[in-house]
């Protein structure tokens, strides 16, 4: 884990943090020219607080804290995050409703209801939401946009299965973040009742690390500067397993990353569309800007 905060994006850049991602909880922080945009909030406000600080950025600043479903690992900190910090939250009307029976969020007073499929805007800024088939009542992934740089950061996971909507939207993106939640042996020779494996498995479930590997392969655009794996099951895969598939599929210079089950990660930087900036990938400042040290 990095202790200090000594990689700056450069003017026009997209900066995004993983703040932490699995299934003991999701949170991970975008940052476009001015706007600051807290997607999920798995983890605790504390924790949320201090691992933005350690890259320099004060949670205060965040504009909006936005849901992408109603599961604990990705909503068992939003009230208290919500009410200490001020943030205003957006998420489906549907998502609200099952939240606020959760015993922890509480009350909830600044909420912005958006449809899944809807667009929101900040600015200069459009979050386009992605309707997911995933088990929970109305969830969605997202596609941060930024209008005047002209970059897309896809923000995949709790995806369910592979459905067709993905691939033209992954194929437009500069970078991405997607779930590698289990490798098949591992589940398939693991602990878990038949009934949560088929689950896991299952069209509601997640991606495997090949499913996720195929997806970059097959519909990634030339555009794609890097992807980070993430939602890793603590159980049913590892980092290395996730990483290896990964590279077996895409083409070797493109940086592949891991975001960690416990933790923040470095920040990963989307090259703006306007810099000029070299173009080869390997020496490019987002190859150079992103790289972080093994965190496992």
């Amino acid at each position: 884990m990095m202790t200090s905060f000594d990689v700056a994006a450069k003017l026009g850049d997209m900066e995004v943090i993983s703040l932490q991602s699995g299934s003991s909880g999701n949170c991970v922080f975008v940052r476009i020219g001015q706007i600051r945009l807290l997607f999920d909030a798995g983890i605790s406000g504390r924790k949320a607080q201090n691992r933005l600080a350690l890259h320099g950025h004060d949670i205060h600043d965040v504009d909006a804290l936005i849901v992408s479903h109603d599961h604990s690992d990705h909503v068992s900190g939003l009230g208290p995050i919500h009410r200490r910090f001020g943030l205003p939250v957006h998420m489906t009307s549907a998502t609200q409703r099952v939240v606020e029976r959760k015993r922890n969020t509480g009350r909830l007073s600044k909420v912005h209801n958006f449809r899944a499929g809807e667009r929101i805007s900040f600015g200069d800024v459009n979050v386009h939401t992605i309707p997911t088939p995933h088990d929970a009542v109305d969830g969605v992934c997202f596609v941060v946009e930024d209008l005047v740089e002209g970059t897309r950061f896809g923000l995949m996971t709790d995806l369910g299965h592979h459905f067709r909507e993905l691939n033209d939207w992954i194929g437009d993106l500069d970078a991405l973040m997607i779930e590698s939640n289990y490798d098949l042996t591992m589940l398939r020779n693991g602990f878990y009742p038949n009934h949560l494996k088929q689950r896991i498995a299952g069209n509601g479930g997640h991606l495997s690390n090949e499913d996720a590997a195929r997806l970059v392969r097959d519909h990634g655009g030339a555009s794609l500067q890097w992807v980070c794996l993430a939602h890793l099951s603590d159980e049913n895969n590892t980092p290395e397993f996730a990483t290896q598939t990964c590279r077996r599929y895409v083409h070797n210079d493109l940086q592949v990353f891991c975001a960690d089950r416990r933790d923040v990660i470095d920040p990963m930087i989307v090259v703006s569309k306007k810099a000029t900036h070299p173009t080869s990938r390997e020496n490019s400042p987002a190859a150079m800007l992103a790289r972080q040290p093994s965190l496992f």
